[in-house]
């Protein structure tokens, strides 16, 4: 059995694959491979690692795919994947919730910095303006709503307790063990946004998310309402977000995540003036990036590897449906 690493990889890393899979299946790395091997050592593999599959794997070497058995991921997201080239056999899983802990103190973080006006009182300090006046928007005794109760839905709302946050959440089943004051489904979206004072989107991007958060949606939200999303851009609609930011001054967006951004194209873009206006904090999709970081998610890929040989239930197996 054999495992083809298709991402680029520093010594760390490629000594934390051979060490943690010594013994356990053979390992080729296709950096630095030529067209001919790089061609046999894909048509040979029975497990495939990658981080952005799109990059990692060209387009017309998808063909040559057919015989892997398992295609693992080593970052969260899972949209990035080209389903309907690959073989309906091969398990797709992705590495959900490895940096939880590191993007829920980046929501809190910009949910912080909004709710307290940071960036125009900065900006009114440069100019020489003093303000003491402008209120700001109190965490505590909020209501924080969590479309996306996963890992990083669940850690943020650990955080926001601490800060007597109540918590409205949505997940695919309903159910949670966790103390939330509610907890629903996608059907229950319109109650989310209507009661929430923050509202966090850290749901998967796939074929029922996609651009489900619209005018009506954003208009369902209070006036004063925080918006952050830290899962992917087309989640919303970039203009109705930008004319809603631009037609309702107290309500504000902090984004981290966004429409056209080096990760899946080549370059960042945006079509609307966000950064003109004074209620929009952006980020650079980076909430991940801490020390260590790809080496702790390559270090969780590599224990769901070892799941799929020892023969093991796997974690975070996609659903092709939720993307074809």
């Amino acid at each position: 059995m054999r495992l083809v690493a298709a991402q680029k990889l520093n010594r760390e890393m490629t000594d934390l694959i051979m060490g943690k899979l010594h013994g356990e299946i053979e390992v080729s790395l296709l950096s630095g491979a030529d067209e001919g091997r790089r061609a046999r050592l894909l048509e040979e593999a029975d497990v495939l690692l990658a981080m952005n599959f799109r990059r990692d794997i060209k387009e017309e070497e998808l063909a040559r795919l057919n015989n892997v058995k398992l295609i693992q991921i080593t970052l969260a997201g899972a949209d990035i994947i080209p389903y309907d080239g690959l073989n309906p056999e091969t398990v797709i899983c992705s590495n959900g919730g490895v940096f939880s802990e590191s993007i829920a103190e980046h929501s809190l973080g910009m949910m912080l910095a909004l709710a307290r006006n940071f960036l125009p009182l900065h900006k009114g300090l440069h100019n020489g303006t003093f303000d003491q006046k402008t209120p700001h928007k109190m965490l505590s005794g909020s209501t924080l709503g969590i479309v996306g109760f996963g890992g990083i839905g669940k850690k943020t709302a650990g955080l926001a307790r601490g800060f007597g946050m109540k918590i409205m959440a949505i997940n695919s089943s309903g159910r949670t063990d966790l103390d939330v004051d509610f907890i629903g489904t996608l059907s229950d979206l319109d109650k989310v946004l209507a009661e929430s004072d923050f509202v966090l989107l850290s749901i998967g991007l796939n074929r029922n998310t996609r651009g489900f958060m619209g005018r009506r949606e954003l208009e369902l939200m209070k006036p004063d309402a925080v918006l952050i999303n830290v899962a992917r851009g087309d989640l919303i609609d970039e203009q109705s977000l930008y004319e809603h930011l631009r037609s309702h001054p107290h309500f504000k967006a902090g984004i981290e995540a966004w429409w056209i951004e080096p990760f899946n194209h080549p370059k960042f873009e945006i079509h609307y003036p966000f950064f003109e206006l004074d209620n929009v904090l952006g980020s650079p999709h980076n909430s991940f990036m801490t020390e260590g970081a790809h080496v702790m998610a390559l270090d969780r890929a590599l224990d769901n590897v070892l799941r799929f040989i020892h023969g093991e239930p796997l974690r975070n197996v996609q659903r092709r449906e939720d993307y074809i």
